[in-house]
C-alpha cells in the first residue's frame, strides 16, 4: 500500500452493514483468512462507534504486524490511529514514532504527530483547568468556614 490515509479518516465509521460484510467474510476465512481479508476487518473495527471493536482491531493489525513482515509499515500507523481514537496518545506516538523514524516525511505520519500533540495539550489544558477550579472551590469553602469560626 503505497498511501496511507488522513488520520481523519478513522472517525468515519462504515454502516453497520458494511461492517457486516467484511466481518462475514473474514468468518468465512477463518482460521486462515487471507492478510487483505483481515487488514479490511482490522480497519473497519478500528473505524467502528464501538470501543471493543477498536480494540479488537488494533489486536488484529497488532497480529498482522507480527506475522507479515511486508506489512509492518501500514500496520504502524493504522495501530497509532486506533490507539489515538481510543485516547491512548501514549501508545499512539510510539507506533506513529515508530513509523516516522523509518519514514521521516510520511506526511500522513507528521499530520497524525500533530493531531497527538494538540490532543494531548488540550487534554492537559483541560486538565489543569479543572484543577484549577477545584483548589479555588477548595479556597472558597475554606475561607467561608473561616468566617463563619470568626463570629
Amino acid at each position: 500500500m503505497d498511501t496511507l490515509p488522513d488520520a481523519r479518516e478513522a472517525e468515519v465509521s462504515l454502516s453497520p452493514e458494511e461492517l457486516a460484510i467484511l466481518r462475514e467474510q473474514y468468518q468465512l476465512e477463518d482460521p486462515k483468512p487471507r492478510p487483505q481479508t483481515k487488514f479490511n476487518y482490522a480497519w473497519a473495527l478500528v473505524r467502528s462507534r464501538a470501543r471493543t471493536d477498536q480494540e479488537d482491531g488494533i489486536k488484529l493489525l497488532h497480529e498482522i504486524y507480527r506475522d507479515l513482515p511486508s506489512r509492518r509499515r501500514e500496520c504502524l500507523y493504522y495501530i497509532a490511529l486506533g490507539e489515538y481514537k481510543l485516547g491512548n496518545y501514549k501508545n499512539a506516538r510510539k507506533y506513529n514514532e515508530t513509523l516516522l523514524q523509518l519514514e521521516t516525511r510520511n506526511t500522513q505520519a507528521l499530520s497524525l504527530r500533530q493531531l497527538i500533540d494538540e490532543k494531548v495539550k488540550s487534554e492537559g489544558l483541560v486538565g489543569m483547568a479543572i484543577v484549577g477550579a477545584a483548589i479555588a472551590a477548595f479556597g472558597a469553602l475554606t475561607f467561608s468556614l473561616m468566617k463563619k469560626g470568626d463570629r
